[in-house]
């Protein structure tokens, strides 16, 4: 009976030194990987937003009016964007495209303040039609692209480099702009969506082809004067052919006179024959 009693109590023990050893052997499992696959940065705008900029989610797209009049410092822009009508066609713009969108270069009011006294009210209406639609891009451009942009960019008013250069360097955190008359620097972006981007200037930009020379006409006197020696030719001229015709009638009396005395000479002597 002891016998078997130490042969159960040895078993034991050799199974439970088997498992034991086993456990001990078996390896550990690893640890689950931590590393978190990096998210994609977004490009870093050039444009810094504006404290007043509206968000958003706050603004309807296709109402510039509410976006400017909440920014607070367009009143000369709202004003001239509603007379001349293009506030509509941009609004009904922007309900209507599916792709593109625009990018409105908003001039803020001390910008217009800086304008030589009386320059609006000089500009008749396509004038300042031009002027508007040369702060309007046909695209839609974010803060973080204006480096990508070609010289000279296009706008609603035409992409002509001999009247309407316009042209974007993009610096470090600067966007600056040149039209050949001014030279203009975005201040801060007022709203920006995925197809509406309206950033704030600090100048207007004034196009060059409002200020390209015109050959000016010449005064009466110098058109005159100008025309005198075509007149004194013409005086010159009749004057020859008067000295002219006087020449042929004095040569013909002189040959009549002179056909006359032979004849008269003739007579007389045939009258003593």
């Amino acid at each position: 009976m002891k016998q078997v009693t130490h042969f159960f109590f040895f078993f034991s023990l050799f199974l439970l030194f088997s498992t034991t050893l086993s456990v001990s052997q078996a390896p550990a499992s690893s640890p689950k990987s931590s590393t978190k696959t990096p998210t994609a940065l977004s490009p870093k705008p050039l444009v810094p937003k504006l404290p007043e900029s509206p968000d958003s989610t706050d603004s309807v797209p296709d109402d510039i009016t509410r976006i400017l009049v909440k920014a607070k410092t367009f009143s000369v822009l709202i004003r001239l964007l509603k007379s001349t009508e293009i506030m509509s066609s941009i609004n009904s713009q922007l309900i209507t495209a599916k792709t593109g969108g625009l990018t409105i270069l908003a001039p803020d009011d001390s910008a217009f303040s800086s304008l030589k006294a009386g320059f609006l009210n000089s500009l008749d209406e396509n004038k300042k039609i031009e002027l508007l639609q040369f702060h309007i891009l046909p695209q839609y451009v974010a803060s973080s692209n204006f480096d990508s942009l070609s010289n000279p960019v296009q706008t609603v008013a035409g992409k002509d480099p001999t009247r309407l250069p316009l042209n974007v360097n993009a610096l470090g955190n600067s966007v600056n702009i040149s039209t050949g008359v001014v030279n203009a620097s975005i201040v801060g972006i007022v709203y920006s969506d995925n197809k509406l981007a309206i950033y704030r200037l600090d100048k207007v930009l004034l196009p060059l082809d409002f200020f390209k020379t015109k050959a000016p006409a010449l005064a009466p006197s110098l058109a005159a004067s100008a025309k005198a020696p075509k007149a004194a030719k013409e005086i010159s001229s009749s004057d020859d052919q008067d000295e002219n015709d006087q020449d042929h009638g004095k040569s013909g009396t002189e040959r009549l006179c002179g056909f006359l005395g032979t004849t008269l000479v003739s007579l007389v002597v045939v009258t003593m024959m």
